[in-house]
């Protein structure tokens, strides 16, 4: 019998339907994959299954869980969720209560099972299997690194031992050697505990990497399903083959522009937070996030910083465009020196910024034309034909048409919304362009197409580029160097093909270590 068995699943909103006809088994112990893009129904699927769709979902088909339909009644579903069925979230910050210790959070998922015996010793006992330490039960959500966030929300998934695991997109926000122990956890957990695993994700090596089987969902269906090695050996589907593709891409023809003479320089480049003082306490020593940092970056030189979360890489970069001020050191563009602390307004400009997440870096209220132009400020003598101009240019320049202007952000899918973003860095027409995980949020599928795009305008404009990134396959595709960086120190630099044959710094090793199989 089935642990698990979904038969002609549809989910609509206001009569419109998002997922439709959708069937998929998974017996006890098995793991099953689900990849595909934004907006392809995985998510709302986990949801089903678990119980968890909003009210003004409209369900049907059915589900059965061990060969029993899912209850109807919200109570019932709880029990059946708190003891047989855990669900992983996919951003731990927003699923976990920030008031509350982690150890008190996991104490509340097993009382929610119905087991109070001992929870005080259940709780560590979890922890320990999930890779914390005891002392990790009374921190708070924001006192834990991502990694660690993620690790609280799978002990508190297996709290009850259930049979069947839900991950939705548990990797998605982790850098590079966090996602390897997350998925190596969930492999150790699922083998150990003969538990079955459901893991949903847009990363399709992750998926590889964890389940025998695949299901490829686009626009609500199931496009494809079977053994790993058929989907990604043999596709049938174009779709299918698509996302493979996509997700082997790689930039090797097109020629790197000739580098020059340096165009900015830190020296010595430090930050430290300080830690605020306490009534009738001694004061605690502050957090040095970057320490003494000296870099170098040439004319038409794109430089990639790599290294695990909380080393200093976005602190390092939010100093270099002006969002922070370093407490020591000294920076030079081109030839002005200037303090870490001051970067100075005629330099604005020069140095521009591309975001992570290209909704979240968007005024949701602004038309898109609105927020490419207003970079635009900062150039007080461009008159408003000029700043048409400019906009619709640099829009052009993107690959994208100036008749898109009057949307707002959320009409447009996310490859969209990242080349708007990058237009928005580039309409100042600076020299410097900092890429803050600039493919990270965006599915397998545009990932390319943005490589590409940042490569050609760097030659076509001579731009220098700082790419902050966990992605090796990226910072191989896109740089000319790479510095890497480890407790706010860069420990080691070089060219990509000569950095990733013969490492020489640990935290390289363990970079290189932790990227996933080739597909």
């Amino acid at each position: 019998m089935s642990l698990l068995e979904v038969k002609g699943l549809g989910i609509a909103f206001s009569g419109r339907p998002v997922v439709e006809g959708l069937d998929l088994t998974l017996a006890p112990s098995e793991r099953l994959g689900v990849i595909g893009e934004s907006g392809s129904g995985k998510s709302l699927t986990a949801l089903a299954i678990a119980g968890l769709l909003p009210d003004t979902a409209e369900r049907t088909g059915t589900i059965l869980f061990e060969g029993s339909p899912l209850p109807e009644d919200e109570a019932t579903m709880a029990r059946l969720r708190g003891k047989r069925i855990g669900m992983v979230f996919q951003e731990p910050m927003s699923a976990l209560n920030p008031l509350m210790q982690v150890g008190e959070q996991i104490a509340e998922a097993i009382f929610l099972s119905g087991d109070r015996v001992g929870y005080g010793t259940q709780v560590l006992a979890l922890l320990d299997e999930v890779g914390l330490e005891p002392q990790h039960r009374r921190r708070y959500p924001h006192e834990l690194s991502g990694g660690q966030r993620q690790r609280v929300m799978i002990a508190m998934a297996l709290a009850s031992r259930p049979d069947l695991l839900i991950a939705d997109e548990p990797t998605s926000a982790l850098d590079l050697v966090t996602q390897r122990q997350v998925l190596d956890l969930l492999d150790r957990l699922a083998r150990n505990r003969r538990m079955a695993l459901l893991f949903i994700s847009h990363d399709l090596k992750a998926v590889a990497a964890l389940c025998p089987r695949i299901m490829v969902m686009q626009a609500g269906r199931v496009v494809e399903a079977g053994p790993r090695e058929a989907i990604l050996g043999h596709p049938r589907e174009r779709y299918t083959r698509m996302l493979v593709g996509a997700a082997r891409f790689r930039i090797h023809t097109l020629a790197n522009a000739p580098m020059g003479d340096p165009l900015f320089t830190a020296r010595q480049i430090s930050r430290r937070f300080e830690s605020p003082s306490l009534l009738f306490l001694p004061r605690r020593a502050g957090t040095l996030a970057v320490d003494a940092v000296s870099l170098t970056l040439r004319r038409a030189e794109s430089v990639a910083l790599v290294g695990p979360s909380g080393c200093g890489k976005s602190t390092l970069a939010r100093i270099i465009v002006g969002l922070d001020r370093a407490t020591d050191g000294t920076m030079q563009f081109d030839r002005t020196v200037y303090h870490g602390s001051d970067l100075p307004g005629a330099l604005r400009p020069d140095i521009s910024l591309v975001f992570q997440d290209p909704f979240g870096s968007f005024n949701p209220r602004l038309r898109i034309g609105a927020s490419v132009s207003e970079p635009l400020r900062l150039l007080p003598d461009l008159d408003e034909a000029a700043r048409r101009r400019r906009v619709a240019d640099m829009v052009e320049a993107v690959g994208l048409s100036p008749d898109m202007l009057s949307r707002y952000p959320h009409q447009f899918s996310g490859g969209q919304r990242q080349r708007f973003a990058i237009a928005r860095a580039l309409v100042t027409r600076p020299r410097l362009v900092v890429l803050d995980e600039p493919v990270s949020a965006l599915d397998v599928s545009v990932r390319g197409e943005v490589l590409a795009l940042l490569h050609r305008l760097r030659a076509d404009f001579g731009l220098t580029y700082l790419v902050i990134s966990h992605d090796l396959d990226m910072v191989r595709a896109l740089a000319d160097r790479v510095l890497v960086m480890s407790a706010g120190r860069i420990v080691e630099e070089g060219r990509p093909a000569k950095l990733f044959e013969k490492p020489e710094h640990e935290q390289t090793r363990a970079l290189l270590a932790a990227r996933l199989p080739e597909l």
